[in-house]
């Protein structure tokens, strides 16, 4: 099958065996996949990963322990766990110490004519989702995750610091909450995507920042989301950060401790509700893409990925 592997760089490798689904586990045949910020780190050395990359998919169930799914419109959660080890039967299976992730540790992704995963991972996609929102449902998962970690309430002030496709997709998500919610970035044409949802947006360079807000959450993906939510943070507020990049963070750990802040880390999500979100038109993600390649065209969707402005890159196995 063909593939986009890294192995100390991008390549693309026509011929990369078409993986074979141990026990429990179905083949899907990936029909959109998306390049995530992520995938662009795992390039620069994040993680060390090596293998086939790409999380983030719409496929279809070609081949499956379980006859019912074969032929079904699927997503899938990321991380395959052992669902047996303490950590999974205290439900948090996305932090197994057995687990690998897709296309992130110890398992080939998604950017491929195949994929592998096991049946407890995978969601039918409704009927009224097309492919092309369906792709979306990782990150919206991960914006979902939010909501699963911290209380805001409808009279919170809330930023999000970010015009990235994470950072438009929490923001999505953060709005039905209705708190007073403000989207800082850098781009017109990302920022003009929030408004047309209704959420108020501004410039990076502009934004007002007074220690105010409630809630803070960093998709900046760099050291310079954190320093401005830290700014932007009122005392006794919490700090949800989303961003990960290969690199180090200088951190003022005793000006945490005396302003009392909160700390959340925060990743992958459920995928139901991201589902129910799309199914509803509560979130449409389509004005976020910018553009779709065929998998043979790898190097330059990346390059097209990493270009300043540039929203979600899809590739068409």
């Amino acid at each position: 099958m063909r593939a986009l592997l890294c192995d100390g760089g991008l390549r693309y490798d026509p011929a990369y065996p078409e993986p074979q689904p141990p026990a429990g586990e179905a083949l899907v045949r990936v029909r959109l996949a998306g390049v995530c910020a992520t995938d662009r780190e795992l390039l620069r050395g994040y993680m060390g990963f090596r293998g086939v990359l790409g999380h983030e998919f719409v496929g279809e169930v070609v081949q499956s322990p379980d006859p019912a799914w074969i032929g079904r419109r699927v997503v899938g959660d990321i991380n395959a766990a052992c669902y047996a080890c303490p950590t999974c039967l205290a439900g948090r299976h996305t932090h197994c110490p057995n687990r690998t992730t897709l296309g992130i540790m110890g398992r080939d992704g998604v950017f491929a004519d195949y994929l592998c995963l096991p049946l407890p991972n995978l969601y039918p996609v409704p009927p009224a989702v097309p492919n092309e929102m369906a792709v979306f449902t990782e990150p919206l998962a991960a914006a979902c995750e939010i909501l699963e970690q911290v209380t805001i309430r409808p009279t919170d002030r809330v930023v999000v610091i970010g015009d990235g496709k994470l950072g438009l997709l929490v923001a999505a998500v953060l709005r039905l909450t209705g708190a007073d919610l403000l989207l800082v970035g850098r781009y017109p044409a990302k920022l003009a995507i929030a408004q047309a949802w209704g959420i108020a947006t501004a410039f990076a360079a502009e934004v007002d920042a007074r220690p105010e807000a409630d809630v803070v959450v960093d998709c900046a993906g760099g050291p310079s989301g954190f320093s401005l939510a830290n700014q932007l943070l009122r005392p006794r507020g919490t700090l949800v950060l989303k961003s990960t990049y290969h690199g180090e963070l200088a951190l003022d750990m005793s000006a945490l401790v005396v302003r009392e802040i909160t700390l959340v880390g925060s990743r992958c999500g459920p995928f139901a509700p991201a589902l129910r979100l799309l199914a509803g038109g509560l979130v449409d993600p389509r004005p976020l893409i910018s553009a779709c390649y065929p998998l043979p065209d790898g190097a330059t969707a990346f390059q097209h990925a990493g270009e300043p402005g540039v929203l979600k890159v899809l590739l068409r196995p």
